[in-house]
């Protein structure tokens, strides 16, 4: 059990990543982290010893909301709607955070927890959208690479002033699951790219 003094350094330090991650994404240094902390870098170190730990701790309750959003959708009667709804709220939270979606997308082996979330969140998405194919609601020809694109695209909603996000990603994100719309009049789409590491690929 940690210390009162060894606690608080590791809240700081977390407080301190989370807020560099959101507003600068994960390409921040451990310099940063721990002059943003006002702690030493040893006192760093030693909470956090490689900075994908500190990533993964500081990242803990996005990773949990992730989830939620995902077993909500999936749990939606209608397999349309609750895809829109996972569109939307994902879009929301990647909105709110810079580095969130750069390190959950990111293919580093190394960060064997996003991985394995990623995983298993994409394989039950694939679920999703292959149901709301075959109710009617989503294009024939979507691939889970697409959601991965939009994931990446909305990434650029950082650069949106603070006050116009939330607005700038609900339009973006109804702007992406128009697209994904079933529709007689669309064209037909390229291959679509392999933006997964191969062993997360998920099959439709």
């Amino acid at each position: 059990m940690l210390r009162a003094d060894a606690l608080e350094n590791r809240e700081r330090v977390l407080e301190a990543a989370r807020a560099l991650f959101a507003e600068q994404g994960i390409d921040v240094t451990m310099r940063q982290i721990a002059r943003r902390a006002q702690v030493g870098p040893a006192t760093l170190y030693r909470r956090f010893p490689t900075k994908q730990l500190l990533i993964d701790a500081a990242f803990a309750d996005e990773l949990r909301s992730c989830t939620q959003i995902v077993d909500d959708g999936c749990a939606d009667p209608d397999p349309w709607r609750g895809f829109c709804a996972v569109i939307e709220r994902i879009t929301l939270l990647n909105g709110r955070n810079h580095g969130f979606v750069q390190a959950y997308l990111a293919a580093n082996p190394g960060a064997d927890s996003f991985g394995a979330h990623r995983a298993t969140l994409l394989r039950r998405l694939g679920g999703l959208t292959e149901r709301a194919k075959e109710a009617g609601g989503l294009r024939a020809d979507f691939a889970i690479e697409d959601l991965v694109l939009v994931l990446q695209a909305g990434r650029g909603l950082a650069s949106v002033p603070a006050l116009a996000r939330e607005a700038a990603a609900r339009r973006f994100a109804a702007l992406a699951t128009d697209a994904f719309r079933a529709s007689t009049t669309h064209g037909e789409l390229p291959a679509a790219p392999r933006l997964t590491p191969p062993p997360l690929r998920v099959v439709g």
